[in-house]
């Protein structure tokens, strides 16, 4: 179950940095690389996510659910 959470909590920091770019990239005028700070900490996260997940279906934690096939 705590796997599950983690994947969330990641993919809500994932939308968060996504937000913040977006807010860098319209307001942010003076040159101080926040943008590239937020696009930074995104490829981070999802690189950390991937693997997580990953590691979840090698571990056995994560399972394919396909109703349709029983």
């Amino acid at each position: 179950m705590w796997l599950k959470l983690v994947i969330v909590i990641l993919l809500a920091l994932i939308l968060i940095s996504l937000f913040s770019g977006l807010f860098f990239l319209m307001k942010d005028t003076d040159g101080r690389g926040r943008l590239v700070t937020a696009l930074s900490v995104r490829i981070g996260l999802t690189v950390l996510l991937m693997a997580l997940i990953a590691w979840g279906f090698w571990a056995g934690r994560l399972t394919w659910h396909t109703p349709w096939l029983h």
